[in-house]
Parts: structure tokens; C-alpha cells; sequence
């Protein structure tokens, strides 16, 4: 949505930042009073962190099932916040989102099973150690019966991204070129969705590189637009 980001309260005239702070409260008195000073821009985004530190305080207290409860609602309250427009400008798909996505669709299989096994367990464990701070287990390290929400995740992460990419360059002109990669990502995104993610994790792993790279190619890097194309015909 667009909105004026730059805010100034008319109670005590404090002026601050929608896009820094992600609230309409004044932060000086908390008046919900303001007016814009700026023109209207896109904006999706939220000031938003992910801290998963007390989920980790009760590793010795709570089961595996209850940690993953809990981790996947603090992942899907922080995911609902975010966005990659902020001010106009468009944010890359960051680290930390793809952990936070990877880390809320594993916690949704952890906290269903009956029977988790240890290899299952310790990337659970791997992933609630350091998915807030944008850190992601390798590819090899995903266990086979993970591949899927693995792939949901990343999935879904694109999904999200490309749907704000699609809002960031509507007001924008496009070659044919752009518009193709755009829809093929999209197609790319589906066939993985209707595999209920069940690719390998490099395939996953291609499919956001091919997106930083598309999205790097409409911000004007040609050799990132390239490099796109060539990532999404080697995912066919």
C-alpha cells in the first residue's frame, strides 16, 4: 500500500519515520495524531525481528513438540509482518526471512509427528539455534524426509517476494524480457508448491538465487537479469 512515511505529530510535533518504526504512535508522546509530509510511496514492509531466544530458554523444560509449537508461532508472527518494500524501495529476500520460513514450515511437521528420529531432531535443534540470526542449515544437511518442507518453504518465501515485486514495478516500465522471468518464476514457484516441496535442496537453493538475481536485474543490473534467465532454464 502506499502511505506517507515521513510523520509529524500535531500534538507536540515530533517528527519521525513510519518506515523506521513501523508505528503511527507518536514515539515521543504516543499520540495518534499526525500528518504526512511526504508523498504517498509504497511501502509493505514492518520494522519487525525475529528473537527466538525464549523458545531456546526452555530446550531443558519442554518437549521437542512444544518447542516447535512454540518457534513456529513466533516464526509465522514475524513472517506476517514482513514485507520487501520499504519507502519505495525495494529490500532483497534476506536470510533471515528464508530461515524464518524454513524454521516455521519444519517446526509444523515437528510438532504433528509421533516419531521424529534424531537426524530430524538435530535440524530442528540446528534451526531454532540460528534461524534469527538469518543463518541456514547447508543443503546437505537436510534430512531426506525434510526435503519437502524445505522446498514448501523456500516455495512460498519467493512466492511472498515475487508478489512484491510484482506491486514494486507496476508503476514502472518493463521489457518483455522482465515480464517472462517474472512469470516464469511464478511457474517455477508452482511446480514446486504441487510437489508439497519434495525437490532436492539445491534445486530449492537455485530458485532463490534465480530470484535475488531477477531482482537485481529490474533494480538495472543486465548481467543479474543474464544470470536469472540462465538459473531458471537449468530449474526447467
Amino acid at each position: 500500500m502506499k502511505i506517507r512515511g515521513e510523520r509529524e505529530c500535531t500534538e507536540c510535533g515530533t517528527r519521525w519515520s513510519y518506515y523506521e518504526t513501523g508505528s503511527v504512535g507518536c514515539p515521543a508522546c504516543g499520540s495518534l495524531r499526525s500528518v504526512g509530509l511526504d508523498e504517498r510511496t509504497e511501502h509493505t514492509d514492518t520494522a519487525a525481528a525475529l528473537d527466538l531466544t525464549p523458545v531456546r530458554n526452555e530446550v531443558d523444560s519442554a518437549s521437542t513438540r512444544e518447542l516447535a509449537t512454540r518457534a513456529r508461532q513466533r516464526c509465522r508472527e514475524y513472517i506476517r509482518k514482513r514485507g520487501f518494500i520499504s519507502g519505495g524501495e525495494l529490500r532483497d529476500l534476506d536470510d533471515a526471512y528464508l530461515a524464518a520460513m524454513e524454521l516455521s514450515h519444519v517446526a509444523d511437521v515437528v510438532a504433528r509427528v509421533s516419531r521424529l528420529g534424531d537426524p530430524g531432531e538435530l535440524y530442528f535443534l540446528s534451526l531454532l539455534a540460528d534461524a534469527d540470526g538469518g543463518v541456514r542449515p547447508a543443503g546437505e544437511d537436510v534430512p531426506r524426509s525434510f526435503h519437502g518442507p524445505r522446498g514448501l518453504a523456500y516455495a512460498s518465501a519467493v512466492d511472498e517476494y515475487r508478489d512484491d515485486l510484482r506491486t514494486w514495478i507496476a508503476d514502472r516500465s518493463t521489457t518483455p524480457t522482465e515480464r517472462s522471468l517474472l512469470e516464469s518464476l511464478g511457474d517455477h514457484v508452482r511446480r514446486i508448491q504441487l510437489l508439497d516441496g519434495d525437490v532436492e535442496p539445491g534445486t530449492a537453493e537455485r530458485l532463490v538465487d534465480a530470484t535475488r538475481d531477477l531482482a537485481n536485474g529490474l533494480r538495472g543490473d543486465d548481467d543479474a537479469l543474464v544470470r536469472a534467465g540462465d538459473r531458471l532454464e537449468r530449474l526447467e
